[in-house]
């Protein structure tokens, strides 16, 4: 007998999930997603990441921080006539937070002025509100 007189007898490779000889269930079980045709099980991970909020931008603040704002209207009910206006005047008008060391105040337009102040040029001012303390005589130093 020579090598190239031997017979081989090919194994034909089990298809499981089809039935026949494997049984009732082809060795896949009973019911549930691992049994099914064309099963995929998503990722566990992907699961706990998708449970966080997605909160965008938080932990990044504003380039530049927003100034407080007061009315003029205000101004002009809170204090006496010829009275200074700056930073720590206006402490009584608004709640400046403590951890603000260098806060920035900005003065709207809104309301009108019937007395003359005299204000801080350290403030910041709307154009209709520089208009208005201008033609009411008041000053900005």
């Amino acid at each position: 007998m020579l090598i190239n007189e031997i017979r081989f007898k090919l194994k034909k490779k089990k298809r499981i999930g089809r039935g026949g000889k494997k049984g009732n269930y082809s060795g896949r079980g009973m019911k549930g997603q691992k049994s099914r045709a064309g099963r995929k099980i998503r990722p566990a991970l992907r699961d706990i990441i998708l449970k966080f909020p997605q909160m965008r931008g938080k932990g990044f603040k504003p380039l530049s921080e927003k100034p407080y704002i007061v009315n003029l209207k205000d101004i002009n009910e809170k204090f006496e006539e010829g009275d200074y206006i700056d930073i720590e005047a206006l402490k009584k008008i608004i709640k400046i937070r403590k951890s603000d060391k260098n806060p920035k105040v900005k003065i709207l337009g809104n309301g009108e002025l019937t007395k003359k102040f005299i204000f801080s040029s350290k403030l910041l001012f709307s154009n209709k509100a520089k208009e208005k303390i201008i033609n009411s005589g008041s000053k900005i130093e």
